[in-house]
């Protein structure tokens, strides 16, 4: 009687172990994940501590000027006076490549392109509120009389006009190093 008591013991503690030793060893593993984590967490931030630096125009200093005739500090002149001749044996090694002429293009052609999508916006903002001060002018009874309201809007006229010359400056110039303008919405399909 005794030897089946221990088994009956012996049969009702080893679930009640196996049950309470099960999540201990889930909750070791759990640990070291959430260790892990942090650990990782903490890579990250060491890797981002460092925000990017924003310039603007207060943060970047002005290019010294220099004339077209002298050339900058440290660098040899290569032009050559009329009537002198060339050094033998030197070769002209600091005109630009085909491919350093390319990319200055492109960054022109770029740079250009922002230019001009910042000034159609301002173009169209410009519109825009000159449209709502018309039509708040001419809806008073008596805007004939007002006329600081109609100098305003000659004044805004005036503003938009040379907003709109501008932009097309920009964009011939933009058409003269050989950009093609996108089209901005595409045209739709033709109707059978």
């Amino acid at each position: 009687m005794r030897h089946t008591t221990i088994v009956r013991t012996f049969a009702l503690i080893l679930p009640l172990a196996v049950s309470i030793a099960l999540p201990l060893a889930a909750q070791d593993s759990q640990d070291i994940s959430v260790a892990e984590a942090a650990r990782r967490s903490r890579e990250q931030k060491k890797a981002t501590a460092k925000p990017a630096p924003i310039i603007t125009d207060d943060t970047l200093s002005p290019a010294p000027a220099t004339s077209p005739a002298t050339p900058p500090a440290g660098q040899q002149s290569t032009v050559t006076p009329p009537g002198a001749a060339a050094p033998a044996g030197t070769s002209n090694g600091n005109a630009p490549s085909a491919a350093e002429v390319a990319e200055q293009k492109k960054k022109d052609v770029e740079a250009l392109k922002q230019q001009v999508a910042a000034l159609q916006g301002e173009v169209d903002l410009a519109q825009r509120s000159l449209s709502l001060d018309q039509d708040a002018f001419y809806s008073k009874t008596d805007f004939s009389n007002d006329k600081d309201g109609k100098a305003k809007l000659d004044a805004e006229q005036a503003d938009l006009k040379q907003k709109q010359v501008d932009l097309a400056q920009l964009k011939t110039k933009l058409a003269a190093l050989g950009a093609a303008e996108e089209p901005k919405t595409p045209a739709p399909p033709a109707k059978p």
